[in-house]
Order: structure tokens, then C-alpha cells, then sequence
């Protein structure tokens, strides 16, 4: 069954972003997504180089948690890897906006990062951040407020620490790009 998420290869490569499809993404899920509410920002955690080293636990899981874990990852070089147009374990128990379905209604990003302090962002990665998100909000007819960090979704507050950049900066420079769009 193909799931409803294929739009996301077109919006990405239609601003300007590099766009891997990875085999299997249409029919990849926990089931169907529901209605697109918004855009949850997470960093994989893991190795400090290297582009996606992470992309098989994402895919398939980690012991404790079956993938996809992310519908979309973002490598260094701010290339997106479309992992699965369904409903992805990314989420958890949380909330933004009265949304408290994150899985099935938040598209998630898992970004290619250490999340320990001094481990820089490249600038490519953080601009294809920012447009890529910009870029699915848009095409939802959403403001740059549907766009979450999972630390501020996740409860109880505190449980969760990604990404690890300031949230109200990265939704500036969203509202900022979803202007230019109008």
C-alpha cells in the first residue's frame, strides 16, 4: 500500500533541495499518516562524521523501536533522504498546538547531529533545514508556528533535548522564508 506523504520528494526538490528517495519509502509505515499538522525537528544522536550514518536505525529501528523512525533525515551535506511517506515512531508523548498524535500528524526530520555542545551545524545543513521546513508548511497551508522542536513537544518537559539550536531562531528564519513565498 502506498501511503499518503509521496508529495514530500516534490515540495523538497521543488525549492531548490538535493532529494534521495531511499527504496521502499512509498509503502514504508506504522500505518497511514493522518492529516499533515506540522513539521517535529530531532538530531540522530549519533556519529560526529560522516553523511547519514545513521540511515539504517532510521529506517529499520533499534532494538526496543521498529523503524522508521523519521520520515525524512537530513545529512550534512543538506541532502534529504526520504525514509517512508507513513506514519513514522518518531514523536512519542507530547504535545504542540493541542496536536497530541505527533506520529501520525507531525512529519518528522531526524538531522544528522551529535547533539553535544561544540559539535557544530554546517551552514548547508542548517539553510536545508530551514527551507526544507519551510518548503512542507507551506505546501500544508501552515505557519512557521506548526514547526516543533521534539523538546519543546515532548512531555514531561525536559525528556527530550533535540535539536540543539534555539527554536525561536529556526522559526524566525522559517516565517522569514514562508513570507518570500507568499
Amino acid at each position: 500500500m502506498t501511503y499518503s506523504l509521496t508529495w514530500m520528494p516534490d515540495v523538497l526538490s521543488k525549492a531548490g533541495l538535493k532529494v534521495v528517495l531511499e527504496p521502499g519509502w512509498q509503502t514504508r509505515g506504522h500505518g497511514d499518516f493522518g492529516p499533515p499538522e506540522g513539521v517535529l525537528l530531532h538530531h540522530t544522536a549519533g556519529p560526529p562524521r560522516g553523511e547519514m550514518p545513521d540511515l539504517s536505525i532510521i529506517i529499520n529501528g533499534r532494538p526496543g523501536l521498529s523503524g522508521p523512525l523519521a520520515n525524512l533525515s537530513l545529512g550534512r551535506s543538506g541532502t534529504y533522504y526520504v525514509i517512508a511517506a507513513g506514519r513514522a515512531y518518531h514523536a512519542g508523548f507530547g504535545t504542540w498546538n493541542n496536536v497530541t498524535s505527533g506520529n501520525s500528524c507531525f512529519i518528522g526530520i531526524e538531522a544528522e547531529n551529535t547533539g553535544v555542545a561544540g559539535d557544530p551545524w554546517p551552514l548547508v545543513q542548517m539553510d536545508a533545514y530551514q527551507r526544507g521546513v519551510a518548503a512542507l508548511l507551506a505546501h500544508m497551508g501552515r505557519d512557521a508556528s506548526w514547526c516543533a522542536g521534539h523538546k519543546e513537544y515532548a512531555i514531561p518537559a525536559g525528556r527530550k533535548t533535540d535539536p540543539d539550536f534555539d527554536m525561536d531562531m529556526f522559526r524566525k528564519a522559517v516565517a522569514k522564508l514562508l513570507e518570500v513565498r507568499e
